[in-house]
């Protein structure tokens, strides 16, 4: 995981080939910032909670959380767009992604994956997951999303960017944090340089 306090490049030249999945909890922001950061980018994105069989949907609406088997046909799909978009001009997913092993489902589609994760304190969530009156999961599952989220570790490619700040601070962090991975590691992108900038992540 990054996160070493290093000045990323405000941008990278290109984002083609690119596969950037924003995560974690419920009321995170995860949907806000992808669109955010796709638009940064000039990606295109998706919500991968479009991506649900209406099963799924339907069983969190009624306060039910997800078993893995739930989440196995549909972090499949989640890792077909990914892969597809590592394969041509790049894409931004909001996903869950909570445990490293549903990370690693999607790894294994597109292994070049960046984890942007969206972390906040739990009353901060709460206060979020409570205001929201749009969306088909009820803020129950919060709890159950929380107790079973696991940090990006030292291994996996990714970034954890606290929520706890203005909408546009948080992408732009992640948007540096991208290129300067961009720049690192070239395999995340077609046709990587380096830029100026001069935000610090921590």
């Amino acid at each position: 995981m990054s996160g070493d306090g290093l000045e990323p490049p405000a941008s990278p030249a290109s984002a083609d080939g690119l596969a950037i999945v924003v995560m974690g909890v419920s009321a995170s922001g995860k949907s806000t910032v992808a669109a955010g950061l796709a638009h940064a980018l000039h990606l295109e994105w998706i919500d991968a909670d479009d991506l649900h069989p209406e099963a799924n949907v339907a069983k969190m609406a009624s306060g039910q959380p997800l078993t893995d088997d739930d989440r196995w046909p549909w972090l499949d799909r989640v890792g077909e767009h990914l892969a597809a978009g590592a394969a041509g001009d790049g894409i931004v997913v909001a996903c869950s992604a909570l445990r490293r092993v549903y990370r690693e489902r999607l790894r294994g589609s597109a292994p070049h994956t960046l984890f942007v994760h969206l972390t906040g304190s739990a009353e901060t969530l709460t206060a979020r997951a409570l205001a929201r009156a749009d969306h088909f999961m009820p803020a129950s599952l919060l709890v159950s999303q929380l107790a079973i989220v696991e940090s990006l570790e030292s291994d996996e490619c990714g970034v954890e960017l606290d929520v706890d700040a203005e909408v546009t601070a948080v992408v732009d962090a992640a948007r540096r944090w991208v290129a300067r991975e961009v720049m690192v590691a070239p395999q995340h992108a077609k046709t990587p340089r380096p830029v100026d900038g001069d935000v610090v992540i921590s």
